[in-house]
């Protein structure tokens, strides 16, 4: 069974940073391309940033494009996201999401992720 373990979530001042981290067990993490996507109230699913399952290559959405870092570290199991510069409107819950195919024409998209971790708030005041 594929679990996904996510921790770091809180709360902020603005300009301040976290970092979340996401703990894959099941499952080898070198299959896996790994992603973030976060969740504010009303509003749908949306894509954060995606690494690749060698981690060679990153990807970001342009509202966390260079605040966001997207890294994986083998060893450990575990994808982390670090989160500088932090904004009010980056205040959602956060989760990370494991894509076991070896390639997706849509990896901004939630369907393309079949295991998901249990999401963690971050809250960023103003």
């Amino acid at each position: 069974q594929v679990q996904l373990v996510e921790s770091g979530g809180g709360l902020v001042q603005a300009g301040g940073s976290l970092r979340l981290s996401c703990a894959i067990s099941g499952r080898t993490f070198s299959t896996v391309h790994m992603a973030w996507f976060r969740q504010a109230p009303g509003k749908e699913r949306e894509f954060v940033a995606r690494v690749t399952r060698s981690g060679a290559t990153t990807y970001y959405a342009d509202s966390v494009k260079g605040r966001f870092t997207i890294s994986r570290d083998p060893a450990k199991n575990t994808v982390y996201l670090q989160m500088n510069s932090l904004k009010p409107e980056d205040t959602a819950v956060y989760s990370c999401g494991a894509d076991p195919s070896s390639y997706s024409s849509d990896y901004q998209s939630p369907r393309s992720y079949d295991y998901w971790g249990q999401g963690n708030q971050v809250t960023v005041s103003s």
